[in-house]
């Protein structure tokens, strides 16, 4: 469900050193995470490193986005996990992980998922019940 890491020693000889703001922008998604995305690893590295002023700005628009003070992280988290479920993207599992952390609950997440079903069928039902197992054995991993 998740991708693959990339080199980040050859993503640094080849596009240099990212810039130093590129920490605290990752230490955000460990915060709401527990962990850094593979692919925001990537932009982190190669986009912060090429053209940060667009990382910072990207990350701006994000913030804003996906923490509206009228909604609580859960519930925004809830929405954005189910809003991914029906494009039957792997990033619900990155919003599924968040939601648990800010306190969702498996009957919750699964509501989303029956809500999911009535717009997109079986298949966001199939792979929502999956996305959930997934979260579960992470959790049971020990979040990593």
């Amino acid at each position: 469900m998740s991708a693959a890491r990339i080199d980040r020693d050859i993503a640094r000889n080849a596009m240099g050193q990212p810039h130093e703001s590129m920490r605290a922008l990752g230490d955000s998604y460990r915060d709401l995470l527990g962990y850094l995305p593979p692919r925001v690893e990537s932009r982190l590295l190669v986009t912060g490193a090429l053209d940060p002023e667009l990382v910072r700005l990207q990350e701006e628009v994000r913030a804003h986005a996906m923490n509206p003070k009228c909604f609580d992280t859960k519930t925004a988290q809830l929405m954005i996990f189910g809003m991914l479920v029906v494009e039957l993207s792997d990033a619900a599992v990155i919003h599924g992980i968040a939601a648990r952390r800010a306190g969702a609950t498996w009957e919750e997440m699964q509501a989303v998922v029956s809500m999911a079903y009535i717009f997109r069928g079986v298949s966001a039902a199939n792979r929502g019940a999956e996305m959930l197992a997934r979260i579960a054995e992470r959790e049971a991993a020990g979040g990593q």
